[in-house]
């Protein structure tokens, strides 16, 4: 008698980065228009059987503390992002079961929040210059708030009188806020990363409770995707990209003790048809020589996404205040 097939181990697929990888694609009406409409309808006819979203009972989804089989919902609320014709793809590929660990967060960088440990900490000019805008942060928002008051009475009230007036100093600021502003910028270096390589490590710690169909086959970390950059592009942080990047592609393998691990980087694509310029352009080109690191070949590819903008939703969009119910069928 044959010996039954020896079942292969769940296939875990991580999605990390800023608010692009958590996904804003709106179910309704986007997403919903879009099952039904003649020109997509067949594109997106696998998400849905007549009308109701499906559920993939073989591909497993964990967004922090959301989880199930996949299905839509798993972008920012009410919103669908890549994991949804991600999971579909990969469901579709491998006949073992799929789960997806999905840690994303609005407005990170990979230069501060998702700073990885190799990188150290930036510069202590750079960290200077943050402890000291947050300090002018405090002196103008009091000023502001002394002026809103002043302008009850005194409509025309100038800013400049308001500072003579004021009892408010930066030095004062400093003197009592400098050294726990420094704290919390040093320690906001990396938080994101920390963040993302716990819930990736409790969520296959907690396999069988989070996803009660897993049947104690085991698992492979086989993918990494990375989304983000646009909060890169300011400051300091665009001439550090590369070296952040390659970092982190590093650091997280070695975390998870995966020393080739697949990782997929999208290139942001904000620029959609038009010539990415400045710091996009800067961070992009970081993020595209992820390609040439010559250990990287053959396991790390970094894929440009401008090339997918929709041209139908790039017309609409610089009047879509004045064509809502057209901008939401098509645009979010």
């Amino acid at each position: 008698m044959a010996l039954a097939e020896e079942k292969k181990p769940v296939k875990v697929f991580i999605l990390a980065g800023q608010s692009n990888m958590e996904g804003k694609g709106k179910i309704d009406p986007l997403l919903n228009h879009q099952i039904k409409a003649p020109e997509t309808r067949d594109f997106f006819a696998h998400f849905h059987k007549d009308g109701e979203y499906i559920e993939r009972e073989d591909v497993w989804i964990n967004y922090l503390k959301r989880r199930g089989n996949l299905t839509v919902g798993y972008g920012s609320p009410g919103c669908i992002g890549l994991e949804l014709q991600f999971g579909h793809v990969m469901g579709n590929h491998y006949d073992e079961p799929v789960l997806l660990i999905k840690t994303a967060w609005g407005g990170k960088s990979i230069g501060i929040d998702f700073r990885p440990p190799s990188s150290g900490l930036q510069s202590d000019e750079a960290i200077a210059e943050s402890v000291e805008n947050m300090i002018k942060r405090d002196y103008n928002n009091i000023i502001r708030n002394e002026w809103n008051k002043a302008k009850k009475d005194n409509p025309d009230i100038k800013r400049k009188e308001i500072e003579e007036k004021s009892s408010a100093s930066i030095e004062e600021i400093r003197k009592a806020k400098a050294d726990e502003y420094r704290k919390q910028v040093v320690d906001r270096y990396g938080h994101f990363y920390r963040l993302m390589i716990t819930e990736i490590k409790t969520t296959l710690s907690e396999i069988k409770t989070r996803f009660p169909q897993y049947d104690g086959r085991g698992y492979e970390i086989a993918g990494f995707v990375w989304f983000q950059g646009w909060n890169d592009m300011y400051g300091r942080l665009p001439g550090e990209y590369a070296k952040n990047m390659e970092n982190f592609i590093r650091d997280v393998r070695k975390e998870l003790d995966v020393p080739n691990l697949p990782v997929a980087i999208g290139i942001m694509g904000q620029n959609g048809f038009k010539e990415a310029k400045g710091n996009m352009a800067v961070v992009q080109k970081a993020q595209a020589s992820m390609n040439d690191v010559p250990d990287f070949r053959g396991k790390v590819k970094a894929i440009p996404t401008d090339i997918y903008w929709d041209k139908r939703a790039d017309e609409a969009f610089p009047k879509w205040r004045e064509n809502l119910e057209e901008w939401v069928l098509i645009g979010s």
